[in-house]
């Protein structure tokens, strides 16, 4: 007797989900997403001025954006994600409907039902895609978990009073309480 087949999902199935449904794609397996509360929606308005503001005052040429932005890890249509907030600093990845390949930085702010999917799934995904950098800020534990793929070195925690540095900007500094206020 045949074991059922598992669905494999593609960037199109995600296209032809009904306006205001969104989900994303991992190994071709579809999740879906619930709308963010109040604290994640001010949070990621927060860092993408931030970031923003970081990057032009120094003359940087990375682009900064929030979700929904569309990242394509994987040309074979198997890995899409709206990471909260992405820092692209290779223009040429960047296109009209998105980013093709990984971003240098991403953010994920937890929400009560994506704690697995940003701690377990995503890191293992976005440490495998190439991204540099990749925070996980949540507001329930009052931490920030960072970790650091290029150093090959235990993730860094540190609570929302104290300063965290990027590594894609080693004078960029931000203490996450701060924006919570």
């Amino acid at each position: 007797m045949a074991l059922p087949q598992e669905q494999i999902y593609t960037i199109n199935d995600i296209y032809a989900l009904p306006e205001g449904q969104r989900a994303e794609l991992i190994d071709g397996q579809m999740y879906m997403m619930a709308p963010p509360n109040r604290i994640h929606q001010k949070l990621s308005a927060q860092f993408t001025k931030i970031i923003a503001q970081y990057i032009d005052s120094h003359g940087g040429s990375c682009e900064v954006y929030a979700a929904p932005f569309a990242v394509f890890l994987s040309a074979d249509g198997r890995n899409y994600v709206e990471p909260d907030i992405s820092v692209i600093c290779d223009r040429d990845k960047l296109t009209d409907k998105g980013c093709n390949g990984a971003p240098d930085w991403v953010i994920e702010i937890v929400s009560p039902g994506s704690r697995k999917m940003d701690y377990s799934t995503k890191n293992t995904l976005y440490s495998d895609s190439g991204v540099r950098e990749y925070w996980i800020v949540d507001p329930e534990k009052q931490r920030t978990t960072i970790y650091r793929y290029e150093d090959d070195a235990a993730p860094m925690i540190a609570g929302f009073e104290q300063p965290v540095q990027s590594d894609i900007y080693e004078d960029f500094a931000i203490r996450i309480a701060d924006l919570t206020e």
